[in-house]
């Protein structure tokens, strides 16, 4: 069986929050956490960082990712097509005489609450649908029938071309948005594509809480303070585990 490969992409700049993906969030630099999702999960074989900063490198590398080679500059542009450094990454990889990969999985750094499990579950879902590829998604906080545009006079508009009729929300059929915490997929269709998403996508899904997406100085306080409310639970539900003589509580010791 070929192996799964996980690739992180993490270049040095970022328009929101200076440095980000070395940014200090629940105790750890923020690519600490995907690096550790990645490395934890049962399906993931390697771990490769793809960055153009000699910083991230080396953290990544204490972290126990492998970073062969630096991303060139033209790869880590804001203009940067998302998918483009994936495959330069995927390319780069194979020609070092490593084995094709089985599964392509993308991990953004900016994702920290994603677990190994999330990561598990997500390729599971893949191979029981059969699906070529699958993408994590959160259910939307607002129905796309209930979501306007402002024209240039100032007026709301219905966003979508048919408007719908007012609904309740219990009425409206449930509707879901990529929260990019995990893109995995075949490395054929991937590199034919050029995208992760294509007519036979799965999708995973994911809680809000997990799906936090770091883009601003806002949602890293946000995602701080989930992680440090997480490991308070888990380190609470270790201690329970290890005074109580019970199987179901001594399988908490080791949270996933």
């Amino acid at each position: 069986m070929n192996p799964t490969l996980a690739i992180v992409p993490a270049r040095a700049g970022s328009r929101g929050i200076p440095h980000k993906n070395r940014a200090q969030v629940g105790g750890k630099p923020l690519i600490a956490w995907t690096i550790a999702a990645a490395r934890l999960s049962l399906r993931v074989d390697r771990v490769l960082v793809s960055t153009d900063c000699e910083e991230i490198a080396g953290l990544a590398k204490q972290l126990g990712a492998d970073v062969p080679f630096l991303r060139s500059a033209d790869l880590a542009r804001d203009d940067t097509p998302g998918i483009a450094p994936i495959l330069d990454a995927l390319d780069r990889w194979e020609r070092l005489g490593n084995a094709e990969p089985g599964w392509v999985v993308q991990l953004q750094p900016t994702s920290p609450l994603r677990t190994a499990a999330d990561i598990d579950a997500a390729l599971h879902v893949a191979e029981t649908c059969d699906a070529d590829s699958v993408v994590s998604v959160v259910a939307s906080s607002q129905p796309p029938e209930w979501t306007q545009r402002i024209d240039i006079e100032g007026r709301l508009r219905p966003f979508l071309s048919t408007p719908v009729a007012p609904k309740r929300r219990q009425e409206l059929a449930p509707s879901f948005g990529l929260n990019g915490a995990i893109s995995a997929a075949r490395p054929d269709g991937l590199r034919e594509r050029a995208s992760f998403l294509g007519p036979d996508t799965a999708a995973y899904v994911m809680p809000a809480e997990r799906s936090i997406d770091v883009d601003t100085p806002l949602d890293l306080e946000i995602a701080d303070f989930l992680l440090r409310r997480r490991d308070t639970q888990d380190a609470s539900r270790r201690s329970r585990a290890e005074q109580v003589d019970d199987p179901a509580l001594v399988a908490l010791r080791e949270p996933r």
